[in-house]
């Protein structure tokens, strides 16, 4: 009879040079259940994954302590990460593996691939002369597009898709492997819209329920916790705090056990009128903007933006959201007038734009926003050295400079580390944010754009970097643009919203608007639905 249980994790501890990160983790997935494991940035989720899945890092620092069972089969502590996955364990990873110029089915086949003979392997008698078949491949990987209800053609190439897309590109492919009996999401949401997000639920249920495959699910959402999970298991700091039923607590219950306290994002309690917000001095000018991000379009928007204001950008995926502040920076071929405090601004020159005190923190923090092997330190003051020629003495870099800043934002950003030398590769994505942010911030900005600031960190680390917006538009008056697919957390903070459609603004609101016009607004539907009401 197989055994109940697709993972057991007895007792995992673990060591990193006399720090113990892990102190007696148990973890019992069944399948066909969905179980949730949340922490703060820092608790030790990376890690414990990194045990599961036989990581180099892992055994290159002395092993774990404790016992894995698959399937009831004790797991060799030296198994590599292509061991555990013959077992039937597959990871679905927050950060993309995608080959960009491949297809979508390429990509879903990778090292799969289904061939066909021809008369050279024959007579050779040699696979690797066999011709792809790719219409196989292409109805396979089709099959779970589909089934995670992704409209996408299997021959489409994945460097054509945004980000959101990709991410279930990434499911897809583990979805098609055969034998999976357990999946391990790690953030898999962190990208996607609401939409998306909902739809992932519903396909993660599905293969809970028709498939028989336990999921474990690593998110920072408490909301889909609680909409699509069996169980929960919370950790803190290396421990584990408590597994229970998810339908026998609540979702600030959750929080208070992630964090030790109780936690909360509150609404905007100093918002302005519509008249007080056109009274302030506008400070960025944009008419006629046009960015060419592949995925994020933005098609001609005009946008006037107020001095010493949180504006907030809304929008589904692929709208043209994340554009706006990728093509103001010049980090994509844009067009338009833009004047910054009245005078124009070269959207084509990234370093000039940098050096008018304005600074970006991109949705991309490995792609754009971080030197992974480089030291905290270093990534927080590289762009500063670089603009302004800051954290030099005799044309030598002032280290003793460099690490008393580093040491202060580490302090004020609560950045979880070992240090300021510590490599930002070995970072959790939250605290990578947060240095994302400490970089730009270094900068002494008037104007900070910030795309997707909360992305994949937890609730914690959430309200403590959306309070430090704050203070900054509220107390140093300086203006904060964010982008982001929170909807709820830009309401919570900004002063005004605005919603991009198709590439261009279909409004700009006010946080206490109607849920309903949010609703209309980002389908791009409210003009048509006024329209119709007015007659």
């Amino acid at each position: 009879m197989q055994n109940e249980y697709v993972l057991q994790m007895k007792n995992i501890q673990k060591e990193y040079y006399g720090n113990r990160v892990l102190k007696g983790i148990n973890l019992n997935i069944k399948a066909g259940e969905i179980h949730a494991i949340v922490g703060e940035n820092g608790a030790g989720k990376s890690t414990l994954m990194n045990i599961l899945f036989g990581m180099r890092v892992i055994q290159d620092t002395g092993g774990y302590e404790g016992e894995i069972l698959i399937n009831g089969e004790l797991v060799n502590a030296k198994s590599s990460s292509e061991e555990i996955m013959q077992l039937g364990v597959g990871m679905v990873h927050q950060e993309f593996m995608l080959i960009p110029d491949f297809t979508i089915a390429e990509n879903i086949k990778l090292n799969r691939e289904i061939t066909t003979e021809n008369a050279v392997s024959k007579a050779f008698k040699n696979k690797n002369l066999e011709f792809l078949n790719r219409k196989q491949m292409n109805d396979e990987a089709k099959v779970a597009l589909d089934l995670l209800g992704m409209d996408l053609k299997a021959t489409t190439k994945v460097a054509m898709l945004p980000i959101g897309h990709m991410q279930f590109i990434e499911i897809a492919r583990e979805v098609d492997k055969q034998g999976i009996k357990l999946l391990v999401f790690d953030e898999p949401t962190a990208v996607l819209t609401e939409s998306e997000a909902d739809n992932l639920l519903i396909a993660m249920k599905r293969l809970a329920d028709e498939k028989n495959i336990g999921i474990m699910f690593i998110t920072h959402r408490l909301d889909e916790v609680k909409a699509v999970t069996d169980n929960i298991t919370i950790i803190r700091d290396g421990e584990h705090i408590k597994t229970i039923a998810t339908s026998e607590v609540s979702v600030e219950e959750i929080a208070g056990l992630m964090v030790g306290r109780q936690i909360s994002i509150t609404q905007n309690v100093d918002m302005k009128s519509v008249a007080e917000m056109d009274a302030l001095e506008t400070v960025l000018e944009v008419r006629n903007l046009k960015v060419h991000m592949p995925g994020e379009e933005v098609k001609g928007i005009d946008l006037d933006i107020k001095r010493g204001e949180i504006l907030g950008i809304a929008g589904l995926a692929g709208h043209g959201k994340i554009g706006i502040a990728n093509g103001i920076m010049g980090l994509y071929k844009a067009e338009g007038d833009i004047k910054y405090n009245g005078e124009p601004l070269d959207i084509t020159d990234t370093q000039t734009t940098l050096t008018k005190e304005i600074a970006f923190v991109s949705e991309d923090r490995k792609g754009v926003g971080l030197l992974l092997d480089g030291s905290i330190e270093d990534n927080i003051m590289i762009t500063t050295m670089q603009v302004k020629r800051d954290f030099l003495k005799a044309g030598l870099i002032n280290k003793a400079k460099v690490r008393k800043h580093a040491n202060d934002m580490i302090e004020k950003l609560d950045i979880r580390c070992t240090g300021s030398k510590q490599a930002t590769r070995r970072l959790s994505g939250g605290n990578q944010q947060k240095v994302c942010l400490a970089r730009a911030l270094t900068l002494s900005p008037k104007l900070l754009f910030v795309s997707e600031p909360t992305r994949g960190i937890d609730i914690g680390a959430k309200k403590l970097v959306l309070d430090y917006l704050t203070r900054l538009a509220k107390e140093e008056n300086v203006t904060v643009v964010v982008t982001s697919s929170e909807l709820a957390e830009l309401r919570s903070v900004c002063d005004r919203i605005a919603i991009i459609a198709e590439g261009r603004l279909e409004g700009v609101l006010l946080p206490s608007a109607k849920d309903v016009e949010f609703g209309l607004m980002m389908s791009g539907e409210y003009h048509k639905y006024m329209k119709k009401e007015a007659n």
